[in-house]
């Protein structure tokens, strides 16, 4: 546990210098400006987003008018993280479970220390962890400690499963942060409510193992969730492409989906690092969080 904690503090350091350097001190938090409520609604202007016009008032006819947003002084950050088995694949320590544990370990103690409430779901196809959001660093350990000493008690995943418990409980508007392989099916309804209640970040986790399969003849595949080895042609070019585009597809069809739900969207590689793609979806948020509120 103590070498954990030494490589967050190593990473949020590291968040934070490139931050302050990157952003010349126009942000001080990674997460300002990502908690916003309605504010007043004013005329429209060349270049606002289309998507922040309040038809309601423009139907009365006296012009088109956009929604305007402040940035709540406290928010609500909340983890939703997928532990189901299919999570299980990449080199020891560097599993796509490793790095969304690692992920959310982080992004806790950079929410902590601005102040925010924090929560945490680990899911499979029941909640293997609840931790109803709170402040402080006692917290942050607490969620640390329990993100890595979980043991789930099932291999299996439904995705839609977790995402509705946590909008049953979810009441305020937050800052939701789900993390998975997204490996599942029939989901998108939930994440569809998630989107338009919530500010909304999906991280896909993916591994190069899952489409890059060696030249090796026929071989069984053990799958983790179901237990059992299905036998494949690894050699076999067909299988090779269909493995390739059927993740490509899936990938693109997810951000497409955020893009048109106007959620954030992260796709990382266990085999990259995932700091400097946190900064750029930082920087894109604060960016459009700066336009919402003009």
């Amino acid at each position: 546990m103590k070498e954990i904690l030494k490589k967050l503090r190593k990473y949020e350091i590291r968040v934070r210098k490139a931050i302050n350097s990157q952003m010349q001190g126009d942000f001080k938090s990674i997460f300002k400006g990502s908690g916003l409520e309605f504010d007043d609604v004013r005329a429209y202007q060349y270049g606002d987003d289309i998507r922040s016009i309040d038809w309601n008032v423009t139907a009365k006819g006296q012009g088109t008018f956009v929604k305007t947003f402040k940035e709540e002084k406290e928010q609500t950050v909340f983890f939703i993280l997928d532990v189901s088995a299919s999570q299980e694949i990449g080199q020891e320590n560097k599993q796509k479970i490793d790095i969304g544990k690692e992920i959310t370990a982080l992004l806790c103690m950079s929410a902590i220390k601005e102040n925010s409430q924090v929560g945490l779901m680990c899911h499979s196809d029941q909640v293997e962890c609840f931790i109803r959001p709170a402040k402080g660093s006692i917290h942050s350990y607490e969620i640390i400690n329990a993100l890595f000493k979980l043991q789930p008690a099932s291999k299996k995943t439904d995705l839609n499963k977790g995402l509705k418990y946590a909008l049953n409980f979810l009441k305020r508007r937050s800052v939701i942060f789900v993390i998975s392989d997204f490996i599942d099916q029939e989901y998108l309804h939930s994440l569809k409510g998630m989107a338009r209640k919530h500010d909304l970040i999906v991280i896909q986790l993916y591994d190069q193992r899952e489409t890059l399969f060696p030249k090796v003849g026929i071989v069984p595949l053990y799958e983790n969730e179901t237990q059992r080895n299905i036998w494949v042609n690894s050699s076999s070019s067909k299988f090779r492409e269909m493995m390739d585009q059927t993740h490509q597809d899936k990938a693109v069809a997810l951000e497409d989906f955020c893009s048109r739900n106007d959620a954030n969207y992260l796709s990382l590689s266990t085999q990259e690092d995932y700091v400097p793609q946190l900064l750029k979806l930082f920087t894109r948020r604060n960016k459009k969080s700066s336009q919402r509120a003009r």
